[in-house]
Formats: structure tokens, sequence, C-alpha cells
């Protein structure tokens, strides 16, 4: 038994080439599938997802079931995911390349179908999404765009930004002097 498990039935090197090119054809799959995949995971996105790991298992372990296998696959993807984790932080070319960059999808409190169509998306998810993060509708937004990490970031315009806690507490200074100025105004 403790054989079979630690039998290792391919070369390690093929066991480490096998994950890292599977792990490279999953990352260009997901780049070419766009950032709406990433923004908002639906029932289908979630089916794909687990299909995919199933289809692309065969692919990864090869003819290898040993439990050593399993480990140096799995040290091998989460290896390469650091490494690429690193390469982004880093490198921001590499960061264009494989993440995309960010796309306008609400200028000036309109939407900007065209982007919404390239992306997937429907008007209905991105109205929710500003609705969500600002309390209002697209027509309150300056800018708006899906960023690579699928991410929606919404810009307020000036009539529709809420009050930061600077902003409070300004007010909260000039209230206690307004406050000490009718005192003073009372004593006298």
């Amino acid at each position: 038994m403790w054989h079979d498990m630690m039998t290792i039935e391919i070369p390690v090197v093929e066991k480490i080439l096998r994950t890292v090119l599977v792990y490279t054809v999953i990352v260009v799959l997901f780049r070419l599938a766009g950032k709406r995949g990433l923004a908002s995971m639906n029932t289908f996105d979630f089916v794909v997802i687990f299909l995919l790991s199933n289809v692309v298992q065969n692919a990864v372990i090869g003819d290898d079931y040993s439990l050593l296998g399993g480990v140096v696959g799995a040290a091998t993807l989460v290896g390469v995911n650091a490494l690429v984790n690193r390469l982004l932080a880093v490198e921001g070319h590499s960061a264009r390349l494989l993440e995309g960059k960010p796309t306008t999808v609400i200028e000036d409190g309109r939407i900007v179908r065209r982007a919404m169509r390239r992306l997937g998306l429907r008007t209905g998810e991105v109205e929710e999404a500003v609705r969500l993060q600002t309390g209002g509708t697209v027509e309150t937004v300056e800018h708006g765009s899906l960023e690579p990490d699928g991410r929606l970031l919404v810009v307020p315009g000036a009539e529709a930004q809420q009050a930061t806690r600077a902003d409070i507490d300004r007010l909260a200074d000039r209230l206690t002097a307004i406050e000490e100025m009718l005192r003073a105004s009372r004593g006298k």
C-alpha cells in the first residue's frame, strides 16, 4: 500500500511540465474569456469551473495516481501561481499583458454599450453594482470601469459623492465652534 502511494508513475519533470502547461492554458483561456467571467460568476460559470477542473485533471496527473505525484502537482501549481503573482506585482508590462487593462463601461452617466457588448455584461449587472457601491443610479456616475480583476470601479459625479470622515469631522468642529460662540454671546 505505501509503495503504491509513494511511487510516482511518471517522471517528476514530466509531472511538473504537465502542470505548468495546463496552468498556462487555463490562464490563456480565462484571459481570452475576458473580465466578465471574473466580475460576477453565475450558475453557468460555476458549472464550467467545476467541469474544467475535472477535464484537465488527467492532463495534469497523466497515468500517475500516487499520493506523492498529487503532492508534486499541487506544489507545482501553488509555486507557479506564487511566481506569476510576484511577477505581476513587480513587472507592469507583464501585468498588462496577462491581466489586461480597465475597460470603461460608464462615462458621464451613460453606459458605454459597445464595451458592454464586448465584455458580455448586461445593463442590469452594472446598474446593480452601481446601486450597491453608491446607492445611486448610473446617471449619477462620472466614470465606471471594469478592472482586470473583474471588479467594477465607480467614480460618482460631484453632486452624488458622499461625505468622507474628514468632511464629517470638519462639520463637527464647526458646530463645536458655533456652540462656543453662542454660549459666549449668552454670557455677555
